[in-house]
């Protein structure tokens, strides 16, 4: 590992995350969301620190068998259900269990000719118009499941849409998967990580948290004592000073407004640090806050120390996110997107190291 960019991957904040999360549903049965590599943490990785979960939601069967072969005996729910026909027997003969979202979906579960038991949750349409079947179509969906002869095993499933940003959209979507579940004993299960956070009545029988898992995610981190996960790093390579009025970096889009001590950190958007992260968003070196100054390179960035200007020197150590100081999602902010992206975006060129 003679490259300096690192990804620092805390075991005991994802354990105490899950115990958060734990903390925050007594009532609730936790399916631990491991999607995309456990967003982007390594999904072997993450399912053992969440062992005492109570099942893994992952989204397709890939990730799934992943963590059969890895040995883990968990419920493990396949979150988009099936893409295909051809993978009922492995639903099956992996033990699976199975949201159904659509028509096509349900019609190749009751064709098949496996019989064995599988836990079947129907998802429905409460709002966020992605996936889902609509509430009035509940009844029929259910009609059909329980007149099968095969075993089937019902859950009641939906995803809330804006569970960080607006509470009254929220909670039509709360008030929509109450009536049509009221009927049913069903288990059932609505919210996500910002739902978890912000509305206790919507926690039921299973929670299902995602990103506040790896310690991001707005809006309340804080107040939750969410610890983060990942914390990606490099180092300075070089050090020169520039002249005012002389630019930095592609296309020159960053001219210095005074003497300026420059600094080059090795890391860039091939190792999966956002490449329209504009100047001024901030990075960590000895504790303070310097600028990132001009385009992100391939495998650079350029930093301006000219506040720390003798404090500094090559191999000092970069702190890019993950600090308490200096979260994913600011860094997401400041680049336009979201701190999911930027963790599930880090390349496969840079170390993944475990911190025990």
């Amino acid at each position: 590992m003679y490259r300096p960019a690192k990804a620092f991957i805390s075991l005991p904040a994802l354990r105490h995350n899950l115990q958060t999360v734990k903390k925050m549903a007594p009532d609730s049965k936790v399916l631990a969301v491991l999607k995309a590599n456990g967003y982007g943490h390594g999904i072997a990785r993450v399912a053992h620190q969440f062992n005492c979960a109570d099942g893994f939601g992952v989204a397709c069967i890939e990730e799934a068998i992943i963590l059969r072969q890895k040995g883990f005996l968990h419920r493990i729910l396949l979150l988009e259900g099936l893409f295909s026909e051809a993978e009922i027997p492995l639903v099956y003969q992996h033990r699976l269990d199975l949201v159904i979202h659509s028509s096509h979906q349900l019609d190749w579960l009751l064709a098949s000719h496996y019989d064995g038991k599988i836990h079947v949750w129907v998802k429905v349409d409460t709002g966020m118009h992605r996936l889902g079947f609509n509430p009035e179509e509940v009844d029929s969906v259910i009609a059909k499941l329980e007149r099968s002869p095969k075993p089937f095993q019902i859950h009641l499933i939906s995803h809330l849409a804006s569970a960080d940003e607006s509470e009254s959209f929220t909670l039509q979507q709360i008030a929509c998967f109450d009536e049509f579940s009221r009927p049913y004993a069903y288990p059932r299960s609505l919210s996500n990580s910002a739902g978890l956070q912000r509305f206790k009545q919507a926690q039921y029988e299973w929670v299902r948290p995602g990103i506040m898992l790896y310690g991001a995610g707005h809006p309340f981190l804080e107040e939750y004592d969410l610890k983060p996960v990942m914390r990606l790093v490099s180092e300075i390579t070089s050090l020169k000073k520039i002249s005012k009025g002389e630019s930095v970096g592609y296309g020159n889009t960053w001219q210095a407004p005074r003497d300026t001590y420059v600094g080059v950190v090795a890391i860039g958007y091939g190792d999966g640090y956002p490449r329209h992260a504009p100047s001024g968003t901030p990075v960590l070196i000895k504790g303070q806050r310097v600028p990132i100054i001009g385009r992100v390179s391939m495998d650079m960035v350029c930093v301006d120390l000219t506040e720390v200007a003798g404090q500094v020197r090559i191999g000092e150590e970069a702190v890019l996110w993950g600090d308490e100081a200096l979260s994913v999602d600011e860094i997401a902010d400041c680049a336009g997107t979201i701190g999911y992206e930027l963790l599930c975006g880090v390349t496969q060129r840079v170390p993944f190291i475990e911190v025990q």
